[in-house]
């Protein structure tokens, strides 16, 4: 049995081989540091919650924050870029079509598609990779998102959805504040792509549809585009990052077997993972008015760079038996105003895997035959995670 922070270690330490041990050693010196050129770090769960509480003093929408990142691309409501009374009202707006209920419809099909597609390859006594299933997975989420028919003529296969969701988000890098106007007309080529079959969805208002929908709620076109754009891009790297460390947590860690047998265990296994890889290591803000954190001055106009990596991470090794402390609680989705709306349809995803591969492994058990790291991304993780039948 592999000891489960060993192969953690080395994803993060491939994605960010100078930043990861950077950021990891300052917020164990202080936990809010001033960075010349970047910004003031800060390490603290309890002092991140805070930051991520006052959506008046800290905003995601300031000229460097990541929401402003977005506009050029999206267009200035697409719920990720807002902020005040008008993101409160848009997201009351939203909440309903992030139900449970209403995400299993959105997932069930691209679950149904993932099972076809691992019994076929294992039947077949091939290796599955994971990694390579997820974005699949995550491309046909993203088509029911665009409200694209499945006999759609042209229709993009799945993957293809999901490569270009992935090339918007891709654009973000944490030292870069804004995007070139070259960065901003490649990821709004993407975004064209993208709305062309969101748009005739909208325009039919079909209410089957996520568009049509959009459109009951009295959404002008382009606030759903911007919307449905948002959720296309924000959730497809944190979700292919953190499902195949997922699986190989719960096979490094010794206890796939127990969930396959027994599965209430399941909730706090993936919270722990949640807690325990970060798929969001860094969220950030800007500063509206000069105040003090941890001590720490903060002046008007300061980026804020909030290391969830640190916060989580700091709490100790994988160990679903241990609760996580409340300041650190979820704190890869966020808090406050800018909770994660779509986490609904994140976990909808993550537990459509991991009934797949659990159902797999109790016919005939799999074991991870190989895994590459992915080097120099924004959001650490595996390039591959192949599985095969055991022997």
């Amino acid at each position: 049995m592999i000891e489960a922070g060993h192969w953690e270690q080395k994803v993060h330490l491939a994605a960010h081989p100078v930043l990861y041990p950077l950021i990891r050693g300052l917020g164990s010196l202080r936990p809010v540091m001033r960075l010349p050129g970047l910004g003031v770090l800060v390490s603290d769960a309890a002092l991140i919650r805070q930051v991520l509480m006052d959506g008046e003093r800290f905003v995601k929408n300031g000229p460097s924050g990541s929401g402003a990142l977005w506009t050029p691309v999206v267009g200035p409501r697409a719920l990720v870029n807002m902020d005040g009374p008008e993101h409160r009202e848009l997201r009351r707006k939203l909440a309903d079509l992030f139900t449970p209920g209403q995400v299993s419809g959105i997932v069930e099909p691209a679950g149904q598609a993932l099972r076809s597609r691992v019994d076929r390859e294992l039947d077949a006594d091939a290796r599955v990779d994971l990694v390579d299933c997820v974005k699949e997975l995550a491309g046909g989420v993203i088509s029911r998102l665009l409200g694209i028919p499945e006999d759609a003529p042209g229709r993009l296969p799945d993957r293809e959805l999901y490569d270009l969701g992935s090339s918007i988000s891709s654009l973000v890098r944490l030292g870069r504040p804004t995007l070139t106007a070259r960065q901003a007309a490649k990821g709004r080529a993407a975004v064209e792509v993208l709305a062309g079959p969101a748009k005739a969805a909208y325009r039919d208002s079909d209410p089957g549809s996520f568009p049509g929908r959009l459109r009951s709620l009295g959404m002008s076109e382009e606030e759903a585009m911007g919307i449905i754009s948002a959720f296309v891009m924000v959730g497809t790297e944190t979700l292919v990052s953190f499902v195949p460390r997922l699986i190989a947590l719960l096979a490094d860690s010794g206890r796939l077997e127990g969930l396959v047998k027994n599965r209430d265990g399941l909730p706090a296994a993936v919270t722990e993972a949640l807690r325990y890889t970060v798929p969001s290591p860094m969220m950030l803000r800007d500063s509206m008015a000069a105040s003090r954190l941890g001590g720490i001055p903060v002046r008007q106009g300061d980026r804020i760079l909030l290391s969830t990596i640190h916060a989580s991470k700091s709490l100790g090794g994988f160990d679903p038996g241990q609760p996580v402390p409340g300041a650190a609680r979820q704190l890869w989705f966020g808090a406050g105003p800018h909770f994660c709306i779509g986490m609904p349809l994140a976990m909808a995803e993550i537990n459509a895997v991991l009934q797949v591969l659990l159902d797999r492994h109790a016919q005939r058990p799999w074991v991870i035959a190989s895994r590459q790291v992915s080097r120099r991304v924004l959001i650490p993780g595996y390039s591959s995670l192949e599985v095969a039948n055991a022997r």
